[in-house]
């Protein structure tokens, strides 16, 4: 058995972030391909042949291929959404989850949480790794957000004894929060305690999360809409993409 994880531009992208990271901090072998949102070169799209792969033509998609199949032909297995995906993978290393059942409770309800919540941020945040941004203002949707995930952070964090959300392994709990790493490093956030701001701190450290975010800084792709979206709720005081 053997797996493929497509993923789409490092730099926005934050759904294929959660899936790669899980599979990098638990080891997990898989052969990589970025499918970017936009190709540059005129007439030519990136994005396929995976693009008619995935059912929602969208990323990340994980591709389980066995019997000599490869990942375009063949005996395969096509996981889309990174819940599912860490799932599929839970299957054949437990280590996705907590291996203590009220830990494994808890990370998969602030998985689930984190998967259809915090609107507010992601809507004032898009992900844009490569930049700084110093916010115009927030509202009290925002501020809402903020509340919510430093106390389920925190809930976390005290209940079952750290570093990491759900105890003292990484699992795809903390996979799920680690985009948020990423925007409160773009826009200059913080919470006021500091056990979750260094919980962040902790997630952006991981080597995963390091070689993502190089990878993020060496692309060439740009998406106007997504600069223009980042520029409208603040001022960029830095961009250190390097392409």
């Amino acid at each position: 058995m053997a797996y493929t994880l497509v993923v789409g531009n490092k730099n926005y992208s934050t759904w294929p972030l959660r899936a790669w990271v899980l599979l990098k901090e638990l080891d997990v072998p898989f052969e990589e391909y970025v499918a970017p949102l936009n190709d540059l070169s005129p007439g030519k799209n990136l994005r396929d042949p995976w693009i008619n792969i995935t059912p929602t033509r969208k990323f990340p998609l994980l591709i389980v291929s066995s019997n000599g199949a490869t990942a375009l032909t063949g005996d395969r297995l096509i996981v889309w959404d990174s819940l599912a995906i860490a799932e599929t993978v839970y299957e054949s290393y437990p280590a996705v989850w907590p291996a203590d059942s009220r830990a494994r409770a808890f990370a998969r309800s602030a998985s689930a949480e984190m998967h259809s919540g915090f609107s507010a941020l992601r809507d004032t945040c898009n992900n844009n790794v490569g930049l700084r941004i110093k916010l115009h203002s927030t509202d009290n949707a925002f501020a809402a957000d903020l509340a919510r995930l430093s106390a389920l952070i925190k809930q976390g964090l005290t209940s079952f004894g750290g570093p990491f959300l759900a105890g003292p392994t990484f699992t795809a709990a903390d996979a799920m929060y680690c985009p948020v790493a990423f925007r409160f490093q773009t826009y200059g956030i913080s919470v006021a305690d500091a056990d979750v701001n260094a919980y962040f701190d902790r997630l952006r450290n991981l080597t995963s999360m390091q070689e993502w975010e190089q990878g993020a800084l060496a692309e060439p792709y740009r998406i106007q809409k997504y600069e223009d979206e980042a520029r409208q709720v603040g001022v960029v005081v830095s961009d250190l993409r390097k392409a």
